[in-house]
């Protein structure tokens, strides 16, 4: 039997396609590697969403040509969007890839492996509108955590990001397959339910005609598992229903991944963003008041058209004032394709990134207050193991997502296993972290 090795980069999503795949080839009768050396194929899921993504991608299509040339791996296939957005640049400049698929052909990665083992270059590009297919998967995730993506595609059309051109229009996943997809992780021993989409909030909409997140909220929250976490919340399709939802059900974790980009109103209307600086003022207020020791997440991007040194002091002293707990912050790149990319009135990426690390710096002195005011408090947390850097136990609580955010070091007068909760009291801090004791 051909032996497949998988390597996936990128986001949450593509790591649910990267499964996906591994359980079609393992239903073929391909055994699958843990890694490509030695292997027959190597499938390289890439992302193609901004500079980084794109070098980590190429880095590793170059490393596994070395191994190819070396006589360690015999096959390269590549999918996702590096493929779907450069297929043609790969053709001409990468010769040691064998095969491509993009975003809308990830179900035929089994003929294509078939292909390029019997010598044939395989480039396939379904289209990206298609519904949603519904795959099994191969959980690669910890056992205790596993991601149920709702929805493909997103329809927001931001005027910096290239993800509806790679990843289609947004689609709903069919209410029915969304749950019992649910069920089987929860029978699994899934305890962590990750819910996932390129924008959640907006699910159903496309074939319901209306939002049907809170619903699924109270669904999800009726079987065997311990949370249920939400990645990612558009901020302008919060309602009163979807805030009672998250407020009412004790399983839903109070941490929610808002992604806001900017503050500015020129900015933010340029970037064809919806709502202003005043409307995220108020949600976020509304949110605190309505869901006690809410932890909010957010993405910002510095160095945007229209961001001069007025428009980042703004910035700044936003973050200050609403005090969201986590966010990751990147430096504009302008991407080929977009709108933004176009508008000329922007500063240099030395500036954008010199800018972020300044905005590193507000966010770091909010994150210390945060660690501050939980010095003393008893906070559930979920173990994921022994660290012996520490020679103590490090896990998550509700406040930390999986290889998002940070991780809580703790100590414990008993053995305990990956996927326990336990409750910790918070005494202290390292390198930026929360450390405690099992109480």
């Amino acid at each position: 039997m051909s032996k497949i090795a998988f390597i996936s980069l990128g986001c949450a999503k593509n790591l649910v396609n990267t499964e996906q795949m591994m359980a079609l080839c393992r239903d073929a009768g391909l055994t699958l590697s843990d890694t490509p050396d030695g292997s027959d194929v190597v499938v390289i899921n890439t992302c193609g969403f901004i500079d980084s993504a794109k070098e980590e991608a190429i880095d590793n299509i170059l490393a596994m040509g070395e191994l190819k040339k070396r006589g360690r791996l015999k096959k390269i296939l590549v999918t996702g969007c590096l493929s779907q957005r450069y297929k043609d640049e790969i053709t001409e400049s990468m010769p040691e890839v064998d095969g491509m698929l993009g975003t809308g052909s990830y179900s035929e990665i089994v003929s294509a492996v078939d292909e390029v083992l019997k010598g044939d270059t395989p480039r396939r590009f379904g289209s990206i509108h298609a519904p949603v297919e519904e795959l099994d998967r191969v959980i690669t995730t910890p056992p205790y955590t596993a991601y149920l993506r709702i929805a493909e595609g997103c329809d927001n059309h931001c005027a910096f990001c290239v993800i509806p051109s790679l990843r289609g229009k947004y689609r709903s996943r069919q209410w029915e397959n969304v749950l019992a997809e649910a069920k089987k992780l929860s029978d699994l021993g899934v305890k962590e339910l990750i819910v996932i989409a390129q924008d959640i909030t907006r699910y159903g909409t496309d074939n319901y005609g209306k939002r049907r997140l809170p619903e699924l909220i109270h669904k999800l929250c009726k079987l065997n598992v311990h949370w249920v976490r939400l990645h990612y919340l558009y901020p302008d399709e919060f309602d009163d229903e979807l805030i009672d939802a998250i407020a009412s059900e004790p399983k839903v974790l109070k941490y929610l991944d808002i992604p806001i980009q900017h503050c500015n109103d020129r900015i933010l209307s340029a970037m064809n963003r919806r709502g202003d600086k005043a409307y995220l003022t108020e949600l976020f207020a509304k949110l605190r008041a309505r869901i006690p020791g809410l932890v909010l997440r957010t993405s910002i991007i510095t160095g945007l058209p229209y961001e001069g040194e007025t428009e980042f002091e703004e910035l700044c002293d936003f973050l200050r004032e609403v005090k969201i707990e986590r966010a990751g912050v990147f430096p504009y790149s302008p991407e080929e394709g977009t709108r933004a990319a176009q508008m000329e009135n922007r500063v240099d990426e030395e500036e954008a990134r010199r800018r972020a690390e300044l905005l590193v710096d507000v966010q770091s002195r909010i994150m210390d207050e945060y660690n501050e005011s939980k010095m003393g408090d008893v906070v559930e947390v979920l173990c994921e193991g022994f660290d012996s850097a520490s020679m103590g136990y490090i896990g998550r609580s509700y406040a930390e997502s999986i290889d998002i955010d940070g991780k809580i070091y703790f100590s414990s007068d008993r053995d305990l296993e990956p996927g326990e909760f336990v409750s910790v009291r918070i005494t202290g801090t390292m390198d930026g972290e929360l450390t405690g004791e099992v109480v």
